[in-house]
């Protein structure tokens, strides 16, 4: 088994796989080499986790809040803003339909998103970070297992 960490991405990965804009094109990790052709696309990875003591006594629990970043990479030679925020409806609404993603968590919150664009050339490249906090518990001896 893995960290409850990867169980979370892939869980976003395949809750987010086949969405109308994107389809397939869900890749995981921050730095997946994307291709002009394989756009628009998203791309899901964790960026940084706090954790607090949950549960006291024998087997301590761990509350954790992870950082879960769905990056939308989209081109456009009319107005970019408009097919990321049509990614972004359909990201936000997928994240929001099972906020356990199967029990792998207690909560998703979307927390707000960043765009970066780049005009250089005929296309504009574009990239919208949509930001999710996800809450989740495990047992300091068992990280792998969510309580």
């Amino acid at each position: 088994m893995a960290h409850v960490r990867k169980q979370i991405r892939d869980a976003v990965a395949t809750e987010l796989t086949g969405l109308t804009t994107t389809g397939s094109r869900v890749f995981k990790g921050r730095f997946y080499p994307i291709q002009n052709d394989n756009l628009p696309a998203l791309c899901i990875y964790t960026a940084d986790e706090e954790a607090e003591l949950g549960v006291i006594g024998t087997s301590r629990g761990s509350d954790r809040i992870l950082a879960v970043t769905v990056e939308a990479y989209a081109k456009s030679k009319t107005i970019v803003e408009d097919t990321l925020d049509t990614i972004a409806v359909e990201v936000e609404e997928a994240m929001s339909s099972d906020t356990t993603l199967g029990g792998l968590s207690k909560d998703i919150m979307y927390t707000g998103f960043d765009l970066d664009a780049d005009a250089d050339g005929e296309q504009t490249v574009a990239v919208l970070r949509l930001n999710f906090s996800v809450r989740y518990r495990v047992a300091e001896d068992d990280v792998e297992t969510a309580i």
